[in-house]
């Protein structure tokens, strides 16, 4: 799988389909390019996986210890909503309305594609969240990939 990335504008039709850029599907692998699994996501966003991206993560998921109530609690709330998508003739993707309602999708979103998954944003919500950037984004920085690089030295 490669890594994606980019943002991408995208419009929803008046049934909820979007058309996946172009730029966005050439980074698929050419098996993963026409069947998703899109879930909620942890910030009133939706998560669009490419389907072999979601078999790995749904093997990890559902390895977790279910006899901890933590643990099943993550998995129903992980799973909920969870949906397969398949892209029609026109490479349009249908976001299920209970999805659509959870994120307060309505007609423009982002898709913002990084790793192996596509966060899908309501517009608004996405510009919102990235004029919030931290005061001081290098501490951020420091802090988070610092422990990467000082694991990677030992």
């Amino acid at each position: 799988m490669a890594y994606l990335i980019g943002e991408y504008d995208c419009k929803l039709d008046t049934k909820g389909r979007f058309v996946l850029p172009a730029g966005l599907k050439k980074q698929l692998l050419p098996g993963d390019q026409e069947r998703f699994v899109i879930n909620r996501g942890f910030e009133r966003n939706l998560t669009l996986y490419p389907d072999s991206e979601w078999q790995k993560i749904s093997r990890e998921v559902n390895s977790l210890n279910l006899y901890n109530k933590k643990n099943r609690e993550f998995v129903r709330y992980f799973f909920r909503g969870s949906t397969e998508l398949s892209t029609d003739s026109a490479n349009r993707l249908l976001l299920p309305k209970s999805l659509l309602d959870y994120a307060g999708i309505d007609k423009e979103v982002v898709l913002f594609a990084y790793g192996q998954r596509i966060e899908i944003w309501a517009k608004d919500a996405y510009e919102q969240m990235m004029s919030s950037e931290p005061d001081d984004f290098s501490s951020l920085a420091e802090e988070v990939m610092g422990k990467i690089n000082n694991e990677s030295e030992g």
